[in-house]
Parts: structure tokens; C-alpha cells; sequence
């Protein structure tokens, strides 16, 4: 009878654990997404429907940086994988996590624990008199997961663990798009310390001549004293240049987990190869961005996290094993008629508990509405990010051949002022303005072909790799 009574209960303790299933992701308050992006494949933009795709933080990137062709940047991009702090501290919390899953899926094993003590006191019955009992044995026990709230709280800590592997991927690629703007910004420093030293070196020119024409009485002292003000503020620049071009070297060496004092890059004006942005970059490449992917992950282990708080709720069951030796003697501790042993099984059904477990499901519920709202921000905050780098790299390139025939007019007409001054057909301030006039264009244009490269590796950040890297 007692044992019909055992398995009838423990049968509805089973059919009550069934009950406590986490409730399914509402997919209707997830955004809606494009098959592509609109910014490169606009015939094919349609009614935008949502997808379940499943996470793909852990497929390939891609050495994406090697398009740009430059091998000190491959080389600053090795180096900072090796000792950038953020990585490190990204790699710990990592570590963190995995021991967190270890530790729950520990809570589904059968634990075992070996004792050994001595006790003094006095018996009821056996008078007065005080006695000493030693003691040593083993433990064993099991909480059977009719519930499964252990269950759910391993795979709860399991895809915090993923969540944290994704935010690694996240700051490595953080890392190398950092280092590879900073290192590209550091180039077009140098392209532009170049071009206003070039500049310089022309007003000197036009200084020397200048000289030369006013100790002839050609020219008054005011057309001398604009050139030289003009040289004074144009070499005022190049050194604000170079301050410029120092902060992005520590910039670099910071990146690299490495002392600025001692960091250095050689000055260089060749410039990488810009690559080419395939057409048709389907919305799918979002999956295996890290932080979508660790929204994604920390949507699920919230939903988990709610059938734990459910599972509160019904009978757990806990078995427990004890034998071991007992005797007031310790010379007889371990004697065969000193032994002792005992098997139990405990059912325990919360009945009252003023509202805490109520509680726990109010407030797991709460945080699966949150991690909900998180990865629907996430998602369209990336979304976003990728149309702003697609749509720059589009209205720069038609801004670059503008600019660039701006700076074909400005150079031909500097040109001709140079030589109309020189036979005293034009004054200085139109040769002045002629020069400034190009030294405005050809910085305007430098700063468009910067502002392409940034885009571009922007443009890698927000697909979460390189474009040509499987989605």
C-alpha cells in the first residue's frame, strides 16, 4: 500500500513538472526585416517579414583587413589580438561563465561526501555520566529533476556562457575595426602633413620671389607681409598636423596593449587599396553579428529562466544515502557491528511561502519582457548601422568624383596664376587665393577618401566580419 501510495505521488509530481514549460517567444514583436539591405539591392526590397535565424556568432569573419592590402596594418592587427586589455578582460569574464555552467550541470550529479567527527554528551536514560561516540562514514544524495528546474537552470547558464563567447567575438572585432581606423586615420595624417608641407614649401617660393621683387621696388611692403602671413599660418597647420598624427600613434598603441613610449610607426604616404563592396548583401549576415547573437542568447536564457521560476512551484525529490561506522570506543570504530546505514527519499511540495515564489515568476517573466525589448533594439540599431555604411559609402564615392574635379579646376588655376604673377600680369592676392583655393580642395578631397575607408571598415563592423566570410 505504501509503496502504491509512493509511485501514485510521485506520478503526479510528474505530470504537475510537465507544467512548468517556459513560455514560448511572441515572434510578432520582433521587427520586421528586408531580404536585403534597400541600400544595395533596392528592386528587391519587398513587405518586410521576420525570420527565425538562429545564431551565427561562431562562423568564420574572415581576415577581412587583408582587401586593404597593406601589411603593416596585418601586422598591428596580429599584435593587438595578442595583447589588447579589452580582449583579455572579454577572454576572463568568459572563463567566468563556463565555470558558472559547470557548477549547475554539478547541482544534476549525484553527490558524494566522506565524514569523520566525535561527539560528547550525555544519553537519556544511561544517567549522568557524559560519553564520547566517534563517527565516520559516507553520504551520497541525488535530487531527481521531475521538474526540471535543474535542467533549465543549466541551459540558462549554458547560453550565458554562448552570450559570453558572442561578446568575445564582439570586441575582437571591435579590436581590429579599431585598430584598422585608427591605423587608416594615421595614414591620411601622413597624405595630409605631406600636402601642406608641399604647400609650404610653394609659399616659400612665392616668399623668396616676393623678396626678391621688393628689394627691386617692384612691390610694396604689404604684398610681402601677406605672403609671409600666409607662410607663418600654413606651417602653423603642418605642426597641428603632427600633433594629430602623435595622438593616433598612442591611439595605436593603446590598441595594442603595448607603452606609447615606445611605440612608433613609420611615416608612410602610400595609401591601401580601398575594396570593393559586393551588391546583394543579403540582411542574413546580422545573425553572426556577436551582440545580435548575445541579444538573441539572452533572450532564450530568460526564457529559460522563467520555467525555473515556474518549476518553484512543484514537488522536488531528493534522494539520500548514508552508511558509515559509529561507537563510543575509537578502537572499535570500524568493527563490523558498528556499522550503520539508512536509505531515504524526500518529497516536498511548497504549500505557503507569502508570495515569494509568486514573486520569482512576476519577476523572470519581467526579465524575459526585458531581454525581449533588448534584442529587438539590438537588431534594429543594427540594422540601422548597416544602411548608415552602405548609404555613406555610396554618397562618398559620387562626392569623391566631384571633389576631385574640383581639384583638377583649383590645380589648373593655380598654375596659371603662378605664371601670370611671375610676368606681373596678375597680383599676389590672386596667386595667394589660387593657392589657397587648391589647398582647401585638396584637403576637402583627402578628407572624402578618409571618410571612404572609415566607412568601409565601418561597414565591417556592422555586418559583424567581412562581406565575402560565409553567413
Amino acid at each position: 500500500m505504501k509503496t502504491k501510495l509512493m509511485m501514485t505521488t510521485l506520478l503526479a509530481a510528474l505530470v504537475l513538472a510537465g507544467c512548468a514549460t517556459p513560455p514560448p517567444i511572441d515572434e510578432s514583436r520582433l521587427p520586421a526585416t528586408p531580404a536585403a539591405f534597400k541600400s544595395t539591392a533596392p528592386a528587391t526590397v519587398g513587405e518586410a517579414r521576420w525570420a527565425v535565424v538562429p545564431p551565427a556568432d561562431a562562423e568564420p569573419r574572415g581576415d577581412w583587413w587583408l582587401a586593404f592590402g597593406d601589411a603593416t596594418l596585418n601586422d598591428l592587427i596580429r599584435r593587438s589580438l595578442v595583447g589588447n586589455t579589452d580582449l583579455q578582460g572579454a577572454a576572463a569574464r568568459l572563463a567566468q561563465a563556463r565555470a558558472l555552467l559547470r557548477s549547475a550541470n554539478a547541482d544534476r550529479l549525484p553527490q558524494l561526501g566522506a565524514s569523520a567527527g566525535a561527539a560528547r554528551g550525555t544519553v537519556a536514560g544511561q544517567g549522568p555520566a557524559a560519553a564520547t561516540v566517534w563517527n565516520a562514514g559516507l553520504a551520497a544524495s541525488w535530487e531527481v529533476d521531475i521538474s526540471g528546474r535543474l535542467s533549465q537552470a543549466s541551459r540558462a547558464a549554458s547560453l550565458d556562457a554562448q552570450s559570453r563567447e558572442a561578446l568575445l567575438q564582439s570586441t575582437r572585432l571591435m579590436v581590429q575595426a579599431d585598430v584598422a581606423q585608427t591605423y587608416l586615420a594615421l595614414r591620411f595624417a601622413d597624405q595630409e602633413r605631406r600636402l601642406v608641407r608641399d604647400t609650404v614649401a610653394a609659399y616659400r617660393e612665392t616668399l623668396a620671389l616676393t623678396q626678391r621683387r621688393y628689394q627691386a621696388g617692384d612691390v610694396a611692403e604689404l604684398d610681402l607681409a601677406r605672403v609671409q602671413t600666409e607662410v607663418a599660418a600654413t606651417e602653423a597647420e603642418a605642426i597641428s598636423l603632427d600633433r594629430r598624427r602623435a595622438e593616433l600613434e598612442n591611439a595605436l598603441s593603446v590598441l595594442l596593449g603595448e607603452p606609447a613610449s615606445g611605440f612608433k610607426v613609420a611615416e608612410d604616404t602610400a595609401l591601401a587599396a580601398l575594396p570593393a563592396i559586393p551588391s546583394g548583401l543579403p540582411s542574413a549576415m546580422l545573425a553572426r553579428r556577436p551582440d545580435v547573437a548575445a541579444a538573441q542568447r539572452g533572450l532564450l536564457a530568460a526564457q529559460a529562466r522563467v520555467g525555473v521560476a515556474q518549476a518553484a512551484w512543484f514537488p522536488s525529490l531528493t534522494l539520500t544515502a548514508n552508511g558509515g561506522y559509529a561507537s563510543p570506543e575509537l578502537s572499535d570504530v570500524f568493527r563490523w557491528s558498528a556499522r550503520a546505514w539508512s536509505v531515504d527519499a524526500l518529497l516536498s511540495l511548497p504549500i505557503f511561502d507569502g508570495g515569494r515564489r509568486k514573486a520569482g515568476v512576476e519577476s523572470a517573466a519581467a526579465g524575459l519582457d526585458l531581454a525581449m525589448s533588448s534584442y529587438r533594439q539590438q537588431l534594429l540599431q543594427a540594422l540601422r548601422e548597416v544602411e548608415d555604411s552602405l548609404v555613406g559609402l555610396q554618397t562618398l564615392s559620387q562626392q569623391a568624383d566631384v571633389q576631385g574635379q574640383a581639384v583638377q579646376s583649383s590645380t589648373r588655376a593655380t598654375a596659371l596664376s603662378d605664371s601670370r604673377y611671375r610676368n606681373g600680369l596678375v597680383s599676389q592676392l590672386d596667386l595667394l587665393d589660387a593657392r589657397r583655393s587648391e589647398l582647401r580642395n585638396r584637403r576637402a578631397a583627402l578628407q572624402v577618401q578618409a571618410a571612404q575607408y572609415q566607412a568601409t571598415v565601418g561597414l565591417v563592423r556592422a555586418l559583424g566580419g567581412g562581406w565575402n566570410a560565409p553567413a
